[in-house]
């Protein structure tokens, strides 16, 4: 019950005539100032001031003031809050509230087999793809949902920035309260923000259909609204871009979703001097170096997992290690924000119920998260990053009277929200126990002469309380919510006692009684403090403990990043790939990274010494053609995608890099896949395990591009396909047409209006080819379009690179000789689909024997762990020497992706991406032992068993920590098995691989 005392003048509640609003009133107008005294509060004003025993007063839905000492004003309804906190409401800066997320309609007609949609279908003067949707502004199509408001009430919010989360490009967001008002009086901030995403939404435009095809979209967009401001005639009305520009000065912000998309945004960011701020996906701490190097302001949601029901030993071993890990650790990614300073806010987006995030953010705030900064992650830090902080986050004089009243510190377990106030108005969230009942009182006797006696009583219940004096006397005591019952006796020894009767009035009981005389006496009694909460020592809960972050996060990452050492690998048989051919009992020195000498009987002090005895050594081996380490691989919405990059979607954390070092593999070439007939521009790596996309990336070497040729390309299979070509003469005349392109392109640039033509990335990768600046690999299988591709190459004055799987090889092998190829081909493919009907294990020796430079590749992440045995198959299929064979997957693809002057051999001043195996390189039986790169050991067989022990021991610790959640009663989720899905050339978007059922780190 709560206490409410009005200061009468004239009447209670003044009634005042305003300028009346542009909505009539249907019935009598009865606007209501609304003022309101909150006495005797701790108010919490904002993370770094509070004040005790202060007044909140508010009028017509805004703050007076906050402190001790203000005026009462005469018509306040004054609120006794005696023991209540007062803080500021929360601020949600990522919802949909108001607007909602559209869904993709899935009704009649609707089709997923149907053929493609290539254009947008959006009807007005916009752009040409309908996941820019620019065009949203949320304030136009916001509406007050009450149901929705009060569960975000109840969780504490009064105000959030709600947008249309659908889309590229997703519009502007508004800032509103969660005020049960009209809408035009809840709107707080119009047009707050820009917002964005790499998910198209429930566009069913087919382009994009990967995540590289949506970063390159937002690239060419920003470049294209540059362009656009000059008003080209060209272009005519763009509202899709007039809008876009329009909505650059407003707060970015970037629903990235994760700590690799997070950096991907960023990059964006930088490229066109955007500063987002990013809406992670809660795994961020998993990475923490680069996320605070982007300098943006995070939104961290608190979708903590549930932990799995792990009973069935059947079901626990396809949950991966990482999954566990990270159940135990995503609670704690606030706390470690804080201690790295990194500016954050808090959002209940992505929670099934908004009821779960104050249990979650109490949590993390166990987890390490202070009380202060998760305050201010909730008020200050989103007003200001909006531009609202005048209006909202604090309870400063004249900002709106959103705030919270509580019966204790906020996010104490224990604590009782009991009203969330919006705009002035009072919502109720719980009031039972607004009236703090246990405690200590004053309780005061004053007889029929006016003496007055004093007593300090504790009520511990409804029916329990006691005198407290010299001796603690136990009273007789009853209180049903408003009526009061109190007998006692002065001491222990009396016989007799005062009995009092009285009606209670929020903290003040009144009435009267007798004394231990029998006479009259009257009786007050007022609230002095709330009991105090005994802390016992056996329910505090343990101290958090928690594993180590590793990179990458699983059981093979690393707890610290290796680094480069001296290193001297002794008496190994060396297979130099040079002159010097095979070295027996020779020794190898490397230092800062590369190989510094080559020859016997070599020292340094300062070294690690490697005993090489009875072991070969080669040079690292490089994969022509991999699709590992990305998180999409084709783009193949259009026939030419030459805008979009492999490299701005590498997926570092790929088990297949660990893999593969483990068979050896120091480089590997990602292509891009081979949906389409010009793919996406490649990206060559070095396998550094552990590190970060751009770490990955093979410095200083040549840029390559995907094209591809036949069935792939013109859809054979499909019965639905409407995206040209769809025979091999159209797959000639796509070239033709993109390089006529292209060369007009280069020439308008050159020509006296080039400083307004429009840059156009698809056609920049091509004229880099033009120039001699980007190099092909092409996927080919049939010598007849092999054939007519280089005649179009040489018809625009290009070579092709590489032609890749080219398993009709040799049959053109002078052609392609004559034209200045390389090869890169499978060992012994054949028959999985039409067009390799005339493949045989013989075609790279032939084309060896022809003079080509030839490289087997894998196009598979199984087969590259294995490259090596590959590559010995043309010792059986053509009789190559064991040395050239050693080659094919080592020197030859250095030469054919120009980086042979860095890797492919043992040789003085390279780098030292080096092999130590067990045995013979091309027997079976060969393991590598040691795998380096750069000078530093990516992989060891013996650190590798170590580590499998280690894997198990805190899989089990996990484990057995999930089944004491069971036990505790917790929620929990069932067991899910974890997926990796293994990307190859034909799929068509990072949904289409391989799934594999892959706990990722227990063989």
């Amino acid at each position: 019950m709560k206490k409410w005392t009005t200061l009468l003048v004239g009447c209670a509640i003044t009634l005042h005539l305003t300028a009346q609003e542009t909505f009539p009133v249907n019935g009598v107008a009865d606007k209501r100032e609304g003022c309101y005294a909150f006495t005797h509060a701790t108010i919490v004003k904002d993370g770094q001031t509070t004040l005790q025993d202060a007044t909140l007063i508010i009028r017509k839905g805004k703050i007076i003031s906050a402190g001790s000492g203000a005026a009462i004003p005469k018509d306040a309804v004054v609120i006794d809050c005696k023991g209540k906190f007062i803080y500021p409401s929360f601020i949600d800066i990522y919802s949909d509230y108001g607007v909602g997320t559209p869904q993709r309609d899935r009704g009649a007609g609707f089709d997923f087999r149907a053929p493609a949609q290539l254009t947008s279908n959006q009807k007005g003067a916009y752009g040409w793809n309908q996941a820019l949707r620019t065009d949203v502004e949320a304030a136009k199509i916001f509406a007050v949902d009450n149901t929705k408001a009060k569960s975000l009430r109840e969780a504490g919010f009064g105000t959030v920035l709600s947008h249309q989360k659908d889309g590229i490009a997703r519009g502007t967001g508004v800032v509103a309260t969660l005020a049960e008002e009209k809408e035009n009086l809840v709107i707080v901030k119009e047009k707050a923000s820009a917002h964005y995403s790499l998910n198209k939404g429930i566009s069913t435009q087919s382009y994009p259909s990967s995540m590289m095809g949506s970063i390159a979209l937002l690239r060419q967009t920003y470049l294209d609204a540059q362009w656009y401001k000059n008003n080209p005639t060209a272009e005519g009305v763009n509202l899709s871009l007039k809008y876009w520009n329009e909505q650059q000065s407003l707060p970015q912000i970037f629903d990235a979703g994760g700590k690799w998309n997070d950096v991907r945004a960023d990059r964006i960011g930088d490229e066109f001097g955007v500063q987002y701020i990013i809406k992670g996906g809660g795994d961020e701490y998993q990475r923490l170096k680069e996320i605070k190097a982007t300098n943006a302001a995070f939104i961290l949601p608190l979708n903590f997992p549930q932990a799995m029901d792990v009973e069935d030993p059947n079901d626990a071993r396809f949950v991966s290690l990482e999954d566990m890990k990270h159940w135990e650790m995503a609670p704690a990614e606030a706390g470690l924000f804080e201690k790295e300073n990194i500016t954050f806010c808090l959002t209940s987006a992505d929670l099934k119920d908004s009821k779960q995030f104050l249990t979650n953010l109490r949590k993390a705030i166990e987890y390490g998260l202070t009380e202060n900064r998760a305050l201010e992650a909730l008020t200050k830090t989103p007003a200001t990053l909006l531009g609202v902080y005048d209006k909202v986050g604090s309870l400063d004089a004249g900002k709106l009277a959103n705030f919270i009243i509580t019966s204790g510190p906020v996010f104490k377990e224990n604590t009782t929200l009991f009203q969330n106030w919006v705009q002035g108005n009072e919502y109720d969230v719980k009031n039972e126990g607004w009236n703090t009942l246990t405690g200590t009182y004053t309780v005061t006797v004053t007889s029929a002469a006016g003496t007055q006696k004093t007593y300090n009583l504790l009520v511990k219940s409804e029916n329990a309380a006691s005198i407290i004096a010299a001796d603690t006397i136990t009273a007789r005591f009853s209180f049903d919510g408003k009526l009061v019952k109190l007998g006692f006796s002065e001491t222990k020894r009396s016989r007799t006692g005062i009995r009092l009767s009285g009606v209670s009035n929020g903290t003040t009981w009144q009435g009267n009684g007798t004394d231990t005389a029998g006479n009259s006496v009257l009786w007050t009694a007022s609230f002095v403090k709330a009991a105090e909460e005994k802390s016992d020592s056996a329910k505090r809960k343990p101290p958090v403990r928690l594993g180590a972050i590793t990179y990458p996060f699983d059981g093979y990452g690393w707890e610290q990043l290796p680094r480069q050492q001296t290193l001297l690998i002794k008496n190994a048989t060396v297979w130099t790939n040079e002159k010097e051919g095979k070295l027996e009992g020779a020794d190898v020195l490397v230092k800062n990274g590369k190989i510094t000498q080559v020859g016997k009987n070599l020292s340094d002090a300062g070294a690690t010494v490697i005993d090489g005895t009875g072991k070969h050594l080669t040079a690292g081996i490089i994969d022509e053609h991999s699709h590992i380490a990305t998180s999409s691989i084709n783009e193949g919405a259009q026939s030419v995608t030459s805008e979009v990059r492999i490299a701005d979607n590498l997926n570092p954390d790929d088990i297949n890099i660990y893999r593969q070092l483990s068979g050896g593999v120091t480089s590997s070439h990602i292509l891009h896949g081979s949906a389409n007939t010009v793919g996406g521009q490649t990206q060559l790596i070095k396998l550094r395990w552990g590190f970060n996309d751009d770490e990955l990336k093979f410095k200083g070497a040549d840029p390559f591009i995907k094209f591809a040729l036949g069935e792939n390309v013109k859809r054979t299979t499909s019965q639905n396909n409407n995206r040209f070509p769809d025979t091999r003469m159209g797959v000639e005349q796509v070239l033709v047409d993109a390089f006529q392109r292209a060369t007009d392109y280069q020439n308008a640039l050159k020509g006296a209006d080039g400083k307004n033509v429009r840059r156009d990335l698809e056609l920049e990768a091509l004229s880099e080819i033009l120039n001699k600046k980007r190099f092909i690999t092409c996927h080919s299988y049939v010598a007849s379009e092999i054939t007519s591709t280089i005649r179009v190459a040489e018809k625009f004055g290009f070579t092709l690179n590489t032609f890749t799987h080219i398993l009709e090889g040799y049959k053109v092998a002078d052609k392609m000789k004559a034209h200045g190829s390389n090869a890169s081909t499978f060992s012994d493919w054949w028959a999985y689909k039409m067009e390799v009907q005339d493949a045989m294990a013989y075609n790279a020796a032939i084309m060896q024997k022809m003079g080509l430079n030839v490289c087997i590749n894998s196009d598979d992440a199984e087969m590259a762990r294995r490259l090596n045995q590959e590559a010995a198959k043309t010792v059986k299929y053509g009789g190559v020497s064991e040395e050239e064979a050693l080659k094919m997957v080592t020197l030859n693809p250095a030469k054919a992706l120009h980086v042979s002057d860095k890797v492919g051999s043992i040789k003085v001043g390279k780098d030292a991406d080096l092999v130590l195996w067990s045995n013979h390189p091309l027997s079976i039986y060969a393991m590598a032992e040691k795998t380096i790169v750069d000078g530093t050991i990516f992989f060891d067989r013996e650190k590798d068993a170590q580590m499998r022990v280690a894997i198990a021991a805190e899989r089990n610790r996990l484990i057995n920590k999930m089944l004491g959640e069971k036990k505790s009663g917790a929620a929990m989720a069932p067991a899910r098995p974890s997926f990796n899905i293994i990307l190859s050339c034909g799929d068509h978007d990072h949904h289409d691989g391989l799934i594999t059922i892959d706990a990722g780190d227990d063989e």
